[in-house]
């Protein structure tokens, strides 16, 4: 029996793995090869999971926490993956707020479940927005000393950085991140891609394809300084049912919320690590997202579309109270519905600041 490839892609909260797994399933297909990719979020309602199940894929979500602290869950998605769809490779996102992957959730992977998975190397993709302050050590970088710790933990750990969106920087700006992050993490091989147009993504492509000695960086953290950094994010998920008598633009309604949200954030000084929203018409679907407050609301995948009933699902991840995240994306969906004449009822809202995390596993050293 031929082992099931798993290639898990990390990254912070709006770094693009959502687009690269995307990416990397269709590469994989157009090879002749069975795909299954897994999700993985604090809460329930993920607008990933739809997302790639809208685009076709076979997807399964591990919810309520990260894979380290969900292993048992992980492992059976895999399985129900496995017995169904027989892939030859699954692709796994891990939350964007989590770190110490290697010790949590590859060395288990490989010492317990080698005979079944062969684990690639471990990728973690680069968010210029957010990255370049921090790594500057800017003031205003968005988030506090806490927060940026997960950040450098998260390339800490890497088999390779791959330095995401150079789409949106000019050649300098590149060189520029380039250096800083060779500077600051020597020896990690450092790749340049942008998951959006495909620039660069082979060099990955190639990399995640190895064999070899991966998966090995166990890193020396300090889970309080983790936990108190992921609990200043206040974090929302919110299912919405939108039904009007008129149709109107799915699109143009995805980049008014988007756009409300951010600046009414921007306002209360409230940073924003990621903020998409996904509208499911009945033959249609489409993405709009915002990745920090300093960049412009974006329609990541546009439907084209005219509709008047949908399903919307929110998630924010902001650093804010989350009590008053879900007071905002209340009023603001209620508002730019009301605009185009729509009602709209919220069906499942959950807020929250992320648990401390208590891995199922953790390989104080490295074993296979």
């Amino acid at each position: 029996m031929n082992r099931i490839r798993f290639v898990m892609i990390g990254g912070f909260l709006g770094a693009g793995k959502t687009t690269s797994l995307s990416r990397l399933a269709r590469h994989y297909q157009s090879q002749g090869k069975k795909v299954g990719l897994v999700t993985n979020d604090q809460a329930q309602n993920l607008v990933d999971t739809n997302n790639l199940r809208s685009q076709g894929f076979q997807v399964e979500e591990v919810p309520g926490a990260c894979f380290c602290c969900r292993f048992e869950d992980l492992i059976g998605r895999i399985e129900q993956l496995a017995v169904r769809d027989r892939p030859d490779v699954i692709l796994a996102e891990p939350v964007g707020s989590c770190t110490d992957l290697v010790a949590t959730v590859v060395q288990p992977l490989r010492h317990l479940y080698g005979a079944r998975l062969q684990i690639a190397p471990y990728a973690v993709l680069f968010k210029p927005g957010h990255g370049l302050r921090i790594l500057k050590n800017e003031q205003g970088a968005g988030f506090s000393p806490k927060a940026a710790y997960i950040f450098h933990k998260q390339l800490e750990e890497a088999d390779a950085i791959a330095v995401n969106r150079i789409d949106e920087l000019t050649p300098a700006e590149i060189d520029e991140l380039a250096d800083l992050v060779a500077n600051r993490y020597p020896g990690t091989p450092l790749l340049r891609v942008s998951a959006k147009t495909g620039q660069g993504f082979d060099h990955l492509i190639a990399f995640l394809d190895q064999d070899g000695n991966f998966g090995r960086k166990i890193l020396d953290i300090d889970y309080d300084i983790y936990a108190d950094g992921e609990a200043e994010l206040g974090w929302l998920n919110s299912s919405i049912h939108v039904h009007a008598g008129i149709p109107f633009p799915l699109d143009q309604l995805l980049l008014d919320i988007v756009q409300r949200l951010r600046d009414t954030l921007t306002e209360q000084l409230a940073e924003v690590a990621h903020l998409k929203v996904i509208g499911l018409g009945e033959d249609s679907f489409g993405v709009a997202n915002l990745v920090s407050s300093l960049t412009l609301p974006e329609l990541s995948v546009p439907s084209h579309r005219d509709t008047k009933e949908l399903d919307l699902i929110v998630n924010a991840r902001v650093a804010i109270d989350p009590a008053i995240l879900e007071k905002h994306v209340k009023d603001i969906v209620t508002a730019a519905c009301a605009a185009r004449n729509a009602q709209v009822e919220f069906r499942k809202t959950q807020s929250l600041r992320p648990g401390r995390p208590v891995p199922t596993h953790r390989y104080a050293e490295a074993v296979s």
